[in-house]
């Protein structure tokens, strides 16, 4: 019997933060592949494009006009995936198989710049750091709001990840409850804190820091790595070294940090495979529901679908939908390529 190779055997590894398990199958690394291929647009975009509801001066699909913006634009989603008003409901409690209940809330788009050109890698720090300014800002106005529990901060870039819109954007969901993938992580942190008077993501960034085998980049106040557990191919995360618990309890220098390694991640990201990377990515932090939350730690999660190249995509589908996430390359494998690319961008050199 041979001795178990956790870069060559198959296996099974734990999320903390969800309490799930992931398949990982490194041999299946070197399948041929003759699959679906993705088309790369290598057009170049304007830096305005008179077409693009985004850009300022353009008027949007329900006939508003956007302001001539020169920094950050934030407005409320046309076409929003939650409302705000207020919708009369008694809830039944006999069980029954047909549950439902309304949710409340609110839907808003950020642009992050008036370029239409330009994402996060291709910003300056400045600029970066003028777009982690507004997400702190959207996060307490509003989770200030008496209804809203929970503030989701996400990107969604590229066409591939269902990104309608190649101007630089994001969006926030606020609404009155946690969504089912926060709701597991909050159990989890929280059940690990009572236990350890810790936070799990304290520990556990201690964990990877000794360990230095799925680090990225590291700079004075945070950590870019890829999660033992990771699923997609070239997934990551942004954790803070302090344990804070939401971005507004960033610190100045601590802005600059995080602004400096958004742009050094997503930077390697394009210079992987040569093109503007597809991903989504999302901010994780405590509840706006008026409680102190010590055993929250800020952290972001990117989600990146390419596997082998600029058109192959990784899908979640088959055994992945009825089983458990599954994945071919190691995190380690991933973190050693992603580590060994250039912080500058490859259109630069």
């Amino acid at each position: 019997m041979k001795n178990f190779d956790i870069n060559e055997d198959p296996h099974r590894r734990f999320n903390p933060l969800i309490n799930e398990w992931v398949l990982v199958s490194p041999h299946r690394s070197k399948r041929p592949w003759q699959g679906q291929k993705e088309s790369i647009s290598g057009a170049q975009l304007p830096e305005y494009d008179p077409e693009c509801y985004l850009c300022p001066g353009n008027v949007r699909a329900n006939g508003e006009v956007n302001p001539a913006y020169d920094s950050c634009y934030v407005f409320e989603n046309d076409f929003a995936a939650l409302k705000q008003e207020p919708i009369a409901f008694e809830e039944n409690n006999t069980p029954t198989f047909f549950k439902a209940k309304p949710e409340r809330g609110i839907s808003r788009v950020v642009c992050f710049s008036p370029r239409h050109d330009l994402t996060l890698p291709q910003m300056e720090v400045e600029n970066i750091e003028n777009i982690v300014a507004t997400w702190q800002k959207e996060y307490t106005t509003l989770g200030a709001i008496d209804y809203i529990n929970h503030v989701q901060i996400f990107e969604n870039k590229g066409s591939v990840m269902g990104c309608s819109n190649p101007h630089p954007h994001g969006q926030i969901w606020a609404q009155s409850s946690l969504p089912t993938q926060v709701e597991k992580t909050h159990n989890s942190l929280k059940q690990y804190y009572e236990q350890q008077g810790r936070t799990l993501l304290q520990d556990y960034v201690e964990a990877e820091l000794k360990a230095q085998e799925r680090i990225v980049i590291e700079n004075e106040h945070f950590v870019a790595l890829v999660p033992f557990w990771a699923i997609w191919p070239y997934e990551t995360m942004i954790v803070s070294k302090r344990n804070v618990s939401k971005i507004t309890d960033f610190s100045a220098a601590e802005v600059t940090a995080f602004a400096i390694i958004l742009k050094q991640l997503t930077t390697k990201y394009d210079n992987l495979f040569e093109t503007s990377f597809p991903y989504s990515s999302g901010i994780h932090q405590a509840p706006t529901d008026g409680d102190e939350h010590p055993e929250w730690h800020f952290h972001m999660h990117f989600y990146p679908p390419l596997l082998r190249s600029a058109s192959v995509k990784k899908f979640m589908v088959g055994y992945e939908m009825m089983g458990e996430s599954q994945r071919d390359i190691t995190p380690e494998k991933s973190a050693e390529v992603l580590r060994g690319l250039s912080v500058v961008h490859y259109k630069n050199k």
